[in-house]
């Protein structure tokens, strides 16, 4: 049974914080552990993207509380469900994982194949956070029907 979440992407200032904040709004009242990280310690402390968070606020996210920080290997025991953003995310995830860890790494939108993609593109340099949100909201739907 899946009870905890971690979403994670390069940074942990636009994907990955998006999935929490939206992840964490539907999941509201679950009792499901969701936090997000980033493969990189870039922007360590940071709050997220004010693109991203704009685009949350617009919505009715609240991403304020968000602050980036990078995977650890302890965060492959605590959490059951470890999602990745992109392959390289998850190639990333697999070479720190340590052996005999609980959790499982799997790419987030798979969950939701209408999409026709496999990976949620980095609005950081695309700057295309609507279509992510668009694509995380629906992922995240998909995600919390199979848990």
């Amino acid at each position: 049974m899946t009870r905890s979440v971690l979403f994670v992407c390069l940074g942990n200032i636009c994907r990955s914080p998006t999935a929490e904040a939206v992840f964490r709004s539907l999941a509201d009242g679950r009792g499901l552990r969701i936090d997000s990280a980033g493969t990189s310690g870039w922007h360590d402390g940071g709050p997220s993207d004010p693109r991203a968070s704009a685009e949350a606020r617009s919505r009715g996210y609240d991403m304020s509380s968000i602050r980036s920080r990078k995977v650890t290997a302890a965060d492959f025991d605590d959490f059951d469900l470890i999602i990745a953003m992109d392959r390289q995310n998850l190639r990333d995830l697999t070479d720190i994982q340590p052996a005999g860890s609980k959790a499982r790494v799997e790419l987030f939108l798979p969950y939701a194949p209408d999409l026709g993609r496999e990976e949620v593109p980095d609005p950081y340099y695309e700057d295309n956070f609507p279509e992510v949100f668009d694509m995380i909201e629906v992922a995240s739907r998909a995600l919390l029907d199979k848990l």
